[in-house]
């Protein structure tokens, strides 16, 4: 049985904290919140997001799942079914890079779910995820 979800908090570093914060504001349409030289807070779909200038080189391992190659470290959140389709059309329309596209795994069976993985300009690995039914979201 779930519990009701609290917001999480996350610091992420970025290499460009103005390509960044455009991102995080106006294609994924997260809230800006408070911010200071070196850092800018957003609401992330109810989460708090804080991205912090780096100056060191994001290095991404990749795992395979489902014959495809699943950045790690990665984070998103899940949507609701039509959020998530929403927030693809837009990617696509945005001409956003796909590191893996949007699709449906596990079609028809316990924990079917639509994916998508992209990078933020610095290198940060997202994915958001929907699942046909939420109370599958943690089903063996």
């Amino acid at each position: 049985m779930m519990k009701a979800v609290q917001p999480f908090h996350l610091a992420i570093p970025v290499n460009n904290l103005e390509e960044s914060r455009t991102f995080y504001r106006d294609t994924l349409g997260c809230e800006e919140g408070r911010s200071a030289d070196h850092w800018v807070d957003f609401n992330f779909f109810g989460h708090q997001l804080v991205i912090h200038y780096s100056e060191l080189e994001h290095q991404t391992i990749v795992n395979p799942v489902d014959e495809k190659s699943v950045p790690v470290p990665h984070f998103g959140v899940v949507l609701m079914q039509a959020d998530w389709n929403r927030l693809a059309a837009k990617l696509t329309d945005l001409g956003i890079e796909f590191v893996i596209e949007p699709y449906t795994r596990f079609k028809g069976e316990v924990g079917e779910q639509s994916t998508m993985f992209f990078m933020d300009p610095s290198g940060n690995a997202l994915e958001f995820k929907a699942f046909r039914d939420l109370k599958q979201l943690f089903a063996s």
